[in-house]
C-alpha cells in the first residue's frame, strides 16, 4: 500500500491561506469540486470520490488513526469506470455512511499536496499530505508537515483528528 502523511486543521483564514500557499507553490492551483461517499466497513475507510471536472472516479480504501497532527496513512486507489454502478453495488452490499462535497484547492509544494477544502455542511479546512517513498520512515514526514503547517501559519489549536465524514455525522443540525 501507498502511504503519505496526512495533517488537517479547521482555518479562519482561508483567503490568506491561499495566498500563502500561491507564494510556496510552483504552479497555480487545481481547483474541482468532489464527492466522495463513504461505505461502512470493518476496518479503515472507504469512499467512492467523483469530481466534477472530468477527472475518472476512484474507489479509494485507507487506514490511519484519528488523532491530531501529523499521522501516516496506508491507501490504494483503484480506477471506476461506472460511478454510479459502483456507487449502487456499494450501497446495496454495505451501509452508506455519509457524503462529503467539498471544492478543493491543490497546490503542490515538493512531495507535500496542500488541500484547501470548502466542505459543505461544516466550513474552511486545511489539509497536508506529505507522500512518504515505499522505504522511508514517517519521522520526516512529519516534521516535514509541522514545518509546513508553520510556514502557513496554522495554528496547532485548530487540528482536527477525524475525517470529514465524521464530523458531518457528528454534526448537531443548526
Amino acid at each position: 500500500m501507498a502511504r503519505n502523511i496526512e495533517i488537517k486543521a479547521r482555518t479562519r483564514e482561508f483567503d490568506a491561506l491561499r495566498e500563502r500557499a500561491a507564494q510556496l507553490a510552483s504552479d497555480p492551483p487545481l481547483i474541482f469540486r468532489q464527492q466522495d461517499s463513504f461505505y461502512d466497513v470493518p476496518r479503515g475507510r472507504l469512499k467512492l470520490r467523483q469530481f466534477d471536472d472530468g477527472t475518472p472516479p476512484e474507489l479509494i480504501f485507507y487506514q490511519r488513526d484519528d488523532r491530531d497532527g501529523p499521522k501516516v496513512s496506508y491507501y490504494t486507489r483503484s480506477p471506476v469506470t461506472n460511478a454510479e454502478a459502483m456507487h449502487s453495488l456499494l450501497a446495496t452490499a454495505l451501509t452508506t455512511r455519509g457524503i462529503v462535497s467539498k471544492e478543493r484547492h491543490v497546490y503542490l509544494v515538493g512531495r507535500t499536496r496542500i488541500h484547501l477544502d470548502r466542505v459543505d455542511g461544516l466550513g474552511d479546512f486545511i489539509e497536508l499530505e506529505v507522500v512518504l517513498a515505499p522505504d522511508e520512515d514517517e519521522q520526516g514526514g512529519e516534521a516535514e508537515a509541522h514545518a509546513m503547517f508553520a510556514k502557513l501559519g496554522v495554528d496547532e489549536n485548530d487540528l482536527v483528528a477525524v475525517a470529514y465524514v465524521d464530523l458531518l455525522n457528528t454534526a448537531v443540525p443548526a
